[in-house]
């Protein structure tokens, strides 16, 4: 069937939906919508789709199937529930929202009226993640008993001056966790299981201007009894692209991006070898790591094809918005450790409040 789509946001990461829906056979996109509107008048017109001055207009678009948020972190509840009231499906680019009441009220509006909510984690549908999801699920690692995962980045100061929503508890959400190492924190937890709990440390260390944290360091206890870490920071320079090492008492795999750095087991399989050698390439880009632009628009393409599957099934996507909902929650969880300097539990029973020295 042909799936129409639209997008509300035309900021950077629009044109990465833009550029993954331009790759599905059978998708197109109709609309778009943006404040300022001169901001969708510009896509549209390198996108040779249809621009809305009032959201509520793209909504009664009968062509429009999927709408696609690509606001600001802070503002993407607002439009997803006016989609979904719509009878849209809706794909939410990360964080589903940055607050647990927000992303609830996101999970209901789609619930209620029976549509489809996608929460955007690309780095799932990396052939080499889910190569490494396959060997847990096979239980080739043993008892799983440590998972690290380091987003060593750097980011400049007209990288956060860029923007006024940058940088700032109300709009971003928080920082080098919640903006950038949000797809490794859903990775660490899709790949170990359910966290416990959490004690973490954060700092704002290398830029100014900005309320939120650029370094950090976080202790996970899992559910299942495994341990690990969770490393974010934005003042790495020059920027280093994202690892994740899982281990277990029978195996141990290491991540970089999209290849794999170490892949070996007690007991080897007869197709080891071909894993290997086929993650073992250098990927050809940074993954982000110096310059968010520079990634690559498939793993969106990949998600979004297999969004597409979910409805023409009827079945539940991959990252719905409950799992997008379980990163959000992790990340809360650093921050109130952070914040009152002790281990704290999951689930949260409510949303941390935020320091006032903080806000």
């Amino acid at each position: 069937m042909a799936v129409g789509f639209g997008i509300v946001g035309c900021g950077m990461i629009a044109n990465f939906h833009a550029e993954a829906i331009a790759h599905i056979r059978g998708a197109k996109l109709v609309g778009c919508f943006s404040v300022p509107f001169a901001s969708a008048e510009r896509f549209a017109a390198e996108r040779n789709c249809t621009p809305y001055e009032k959201l509520a207009d793209m909504l009664a678009n009968p062509e429009i199937d999927i709408v696609t948020i690509c606001t600001p972190s802070g503002a993407h509840m607002e439009p997803a529930v006016q989609a979904a009231n719509a009878g849209k499906h809706v794909i939410v680019e990360k964080p589903l929202e940055i607050t647990l009441k927000r992303c609830d009220a996101i999970i209901n509006a789609c619930d209620k009226n029976n549509v489809k909510l996608g929460a955007i984690m690309p780095s799932r549908f990396g052939e080499a993640n889910l190569a490494l999801k396959k060997a847990i699920e096979n239980g080739r690692f043993g008892t799983l008993t440590l998972g690290d995962s380091f987003v060593k980045w750097w980011r400049t100061q007209d990288y956060y001056d860029s923007g006024g929503w940058r940088g700032t508890w109300k709009m971003d959400g928080g920082g080098a966790y919640m903006n950038q190492a949000i797809h490794n924190v859903d990775l660490i937890y899709w790949f170990m299981g359910d966290v416990a709990s959490v004690s973490a440390v954060t700092g704002t260390l290398a830029h100014e201007r900005i309320e939120v944290e650029d370094t950090g360091v976080a202790a996970i206890q899992f559910a299942n009894g495994a341990v690990g870490t969770i490393t974010a920071t934005t003042s790495a320079w020059p920027g280093f692209m994202k690892k994740t090492e899982i281990h277990g008492t029978a195996g141990s795999v290491i991540v970089e991006q999209d290849d794999i750095l170490h892949w070996e087991f007690a007991k080897s399989r007869a197709n080891d070898a071909k894993v290997i050698e086929k993650f073992s390439q250098k990927a050809g880009n940074s993954g982000g790591a110096s310059d968010p632009k520079a990634i690559s628009f498939t793993g969106h393409m990949e998600q979004f094809k297999e969004f597409i599957k979910a409805i023409e099934t009827d079945t539940t996507p991959r990252v719905d918005g409950r799992e997008g909902r379980k990163s959000v929650e992790i990340i809360l969880a650093i921050y109130k450790s952070a914040w009152t300097g002790k281990r704290v539990e999951l689930p949260l029973k409510s949303d941390p409040k935020i320091p006032k020295q903080k806000e």
